[in-house]
């Protein structure tokens, strides 16, 4: 990539992305944009415009992409259900995708002709970083440094940013043995002790939640107000989207909800172990599953539980922008139109139960379904019939002697 000119960096201002930056000027001999995005991880990202200006940056974005991160990719994902290999809420899979377009726009403002990440090549982030910029701009060039250059330990880094006089920031406390990744959804750790399989994960790690058997003795109730299957108040409050997020994840910490520790299949081929807090996304889950109990048909209840495994691997695998996945998009947003509705959840002790719900679009019949007498608006004879018919293939096959037991 001789020919790379300017160059678009992910960039956090921390040690890996600081040396990344010094790196492709020296390496590229190219210019460098920054772009900073704040999804909601709780850290200040202003300072990363100092130190970008002392790397002799000239063009720095710094946006605040909140709002657009819970309204365009968080919302829409929750309205699938989404939940990988059973327990995982993709928390940093969602993220990317936004970064991934957000790189490519600044590319096009600003005349870049490549992208860079941290990302190293070992884990899912690369794959979704580059499998969303191609997407958008099939002709972007992409700078992967952790999968060229040979800095590939903390000390290596430490070394080389001192080699460079590239600004660092050294804190008296003690650095986090973890690996972590924050946005408003969640917040992740690997590494460290989590690499030992068997081993518990330290109650100390933990950021956003208050551990289970700390939390509040008496439930707290919430109330969710739900609009075409997004929340749009919580307990008749009007709220955005990453209000809704900010607000749940304070709820749900304060109740020890949402922690995680799970071993996931990674899209390149490894097992890897991680830790995760996601109380609003924990809380967001339960609500909307419950709210669809009553506004959805059976069968396209059941039908969109049957595709909600591949919509979850098409967001891990990084295909947001995929064909297939905007398609499945089109058909999910469809199903949610008499998603409507309040639920009413109880929170206790990492505990999110459902004690109510209540739509003007329920399909659910008291005079049906009830126990007592129905006034003969269910005749139950007619069940006798039905049960036939559905036994008929059954009965043939008994019939030529295929015994089952």
């Amino acid at each position: 990539m001789a020919d790379v000119k300017k160059v678009v960096l992910a960039y956090s201002g921390g040690l890996d992305t600081s040396v990344i930056l010094k790196w492709l000027q020296d390496t590229y001999n190219c210019e460098v944009v920054t772009f900073t995005a704040d999804l909601g991880q709780g850290e200040e990202v202003e300072p990363a415009r100092a130190k970008a200006k002392a790397m002799g940056v000239k063009e720095i974005y710094i946006d605040d992409l909140r709002e657009e991160f819970v309204r365009d990719f968080v919302y829409p994902m929750f309205r699938a259900n989404t939940v990988y290999e059973g327990e995982y809420l993709l928390g940093t899979s969602i993220a990317r995708p936004l970064i991934a377009k957000r790189l490519i726009e600044i590319a096009n403002e600003t005349g870049a002709d490549a992208i860079s990440h941290g990302a190293t090549g070992k884990g899912n982030d690369q794959v979704r970083f580059e499998l969303g910029a191609y997407a958008l701009k099939p002709g972007v060039k992409v700078i992967a440094p952790w999968r060229e250059w040979d800095l590939l330990s903390r000390e290596k880094l430490m070394d080389y940013a001192e080699k460079h006089a590239i600004p660092i920031e050294r804190h008296g406390k003690k650095k986090s043995p973890y690996s972590m990744d924050a946005n408003l959804l969640h917040i992740s750790y690997e590494g460290g002790v989590l690499e030992d399989t068997w081993t518990e994960h330290e109650e100390d790690m933990w950021k956003w939640t208050v551990s289970p058997e700390a939390a509040p003795d008496a439930p707290t109730y919430i109330e969710l107000t739900y609009r075409k299957g997004d929340i749009v108040a919580i307990d008749g409050k009007d709220m955005s989207p990453a209000t809704v997020l900010a607000e749940l994840n304070r709820i749900g910490g304060e109740n020890g909800i949402g922690r995680l520790d799970i071993v996931e299949n990674r899209f390149v081929g490894m097992k890897s172990r991680g830790c995760y807090e996601t109380p609003g996304g924990t809380i967001m889950l339960r609500g909307h599953r419950a709210i669809e109990s009553i506004t959805l048909d059976r069968e396209v209840a059941h039908l969109k539980d049957e595709l909600m495994p591949k919509y979850a691997s098409l967001i891990y695998n990084g295909f947001w922008w995929s064909p297939e996945r905007l398609m499945l998009q089109q058909m999910i947003d469809a199903s949610q139109a008499s998603v409507n509705g309040v639920v009413r959840l109880k929170l206790y002790k990492g505990n999110v139960t459902v004690t109510g719900r209540k739509s003007d679009d329920s399909l659910f019949d008291a005079n049906i379904a009830t126990f007592e007498e129905d006034g003969g608006a269910y005749n139950q004879a007619d069940a006798a019939g039905f049960i036939k018919l559905n036994a008929l293939r059954l009965r043939i096959a008994a019939g030529k002697d295929r015994k089952l037991l």
